[in-house]
């Protein structure tokens, strides 16, 4: 069986949890794109843990973990984030990490790159908010067939030599002569890959053969993404997107079994909404400084990945109902009104409920209804009955609103505070 664990939103929507929860039915858990520029918390009986590379089944002992070849790795940062999981008692060997010999390496200089590029563009205001983590220059020199990957470490010969001495000379092009940087060092470069070959030729394989056989085996694999559809680089808000595919279809493609279907596809939304960096966010418009202030406090709204304040505001519907189309509520419990985004009111006067792009976006405002609250904690709570009634009927809205069947309902961080709906 494959299923994918997919955000329906902007990101933020708690997947790694949702993972960590669902994934001890399941022999393998895999990650099929993006790179370090996000992170999914999960909280459980021996902690919190911060992943922005490792897949969130690490933390369940007889899980294999994969890292498949559409994800942009960079050694440096997941060499620090195995040595973190390591302090914190998480076992990872070779046996139960497995990074795919087809991911992308991302190398300092496309670190350096993103962040030259994004101080440039602030300078007018043009900045995408990027996390600084270099993926959209590794995943934009990969097309542009200029990078090492993974399977390189393994044969560190001549003919990679060769090759990095080709992309260095041509990156270097840009470094001196637009950032006005120091010239990128091959030898530099050749040495930095020389560290990681000794740190992670172990765990670099063909990751597609080994899903192909634990699919052909009967295994159960599951997709873990990163990021939401609303981010997704040809189906989200661009240009203010991710670098990737972070659609569920994806998925299969990007783990290393392109040939294989999804059995199961479940989108993870939260009761409102969140997200980390620029682009239009109608939403956010719905509420008043103060309001998204106590909202961002009461559900502890900062990046994973960066420590980054997230912008907040109501469950949007239309932009929901649109990441569900392409594939919790505990800290809401203080509100005596819970606001909902239900429509969008276009420049033009008229109101929609399909979810529009580019100036059309940038321009609608939100049209907002509210339901009642709830007013009780009910972090608590494990059975849907015990549910307050107008939590129900929260629920039961989006789900209309939505047009998607509301299935697991998570009340709190840790990895059982969760309601799970027959």
């Amino acid at each position: 069986m494959l299923t994918a664990i997919t955000g329906i939103n902007w990101g933020d929507e708690g997947k790694g949890r949702m993972v960590d929860l669902l994934c001890r039915d399941y022999d393998i858990v895999a990650r099929y794109q993006g790179g370090d520029n996000a992170g999914h918390t999960v909280k459980n009986e021996c902690g919190k843990f911060v992943l922005n590379l490792v897949p969130s089944g690490i933390l369940h002992p007889n899980i294999v973990c994969v890292m498949g070849g559409g994800m942009v790795i960079d050694p440096e940062h997941l060499e620090k984030e195995i040595a973190a999981l390591r302090e914190q008692g998480v076992k990872i060997t070779p046996d139960n990490l497995k990074i795919s010999d087809r991911a992308t390496i991302t190398m300092p200089f496309h670190v350096e790159q993103d962040g030259l590029e994004e101080a440039r563009l602030a300078k007018t205001g043009a900045q995408f908010g990027s996390t600084k983590r270099g993926i959209a220059y590794t995943y934009g020199d990969k097309y542009m067939k200029k990078t090492l990957r993974m399977g390189d470490l393994v044969h560190m010969d001549a003919s990679v030599r060769k090759r990095l001495e080709t992309l260095v000379e041509s990156k270097n092009l840009t470094m001196v002569n637009i950032y006005n940087q120091k010239p990128v060092s091959v030898d530099d470069m050749w040495n930095w890959c020389k560290h990681f070959q000794e740190v992670f030729s172990a765990y670099i394989c063909d990751v597609g053969q080994y899903l192909a056989d634990a699919d052909d085996a009967g295994k159960k694999i599951m997709f873990e993404a990163q990021l939401g559809a609303l981010r997704d680089i040809d189906y989200g808000i661009y240009p203010y997107t991710t670098s990737s595919n972070t659609i569920g279809a994806y998925a299969p493609i990007g783990a290393g079994i392109p040939g294989r279907k999804l059995n199961k596809s479940i989108g993870i939304m939260k009761a409102y909404s969140s997200c980390v960096g620029d682009g239009p966010f109608t939403t956010e418009l719905a509420m008043t400084e103060e309001e998204k202030h106590l909202l961002r406090e009461a559900g502890h709204e900062y990046g994973a990945a960066t420590g980054r304040p997230r912008r907040v505001g109501p469950f949007d519907v239309v932009a929901s109902r649109y990441g569900v189309q392409c594939q919790g509520f505990d800290v809401l419990d203080y509100m005596e009104e819970v606001p909902v985004v239900a429509q969008y009111k276009l420049a033009d006067g008229t109101v929609t409920d399909r979810f529009p792009t580019g100036k059309t976006l940038d321009d609608a405002q939100p049209v907002v209804v509210k339901l009642p609250g709830w007013h009780c904690d009910i972090t608590s709570v494990r059975k849907y009955e015990d549910l307050p009634e107008a939590a129900r009927g929260y629920v039961e809205y989006l789900e209309k609103a939505v047009g998607c069947k509301i299935k697991y309902i998570s009340v709190g961080p840790e990895r059982d505070a969760c309601i799970i709906r027959d």
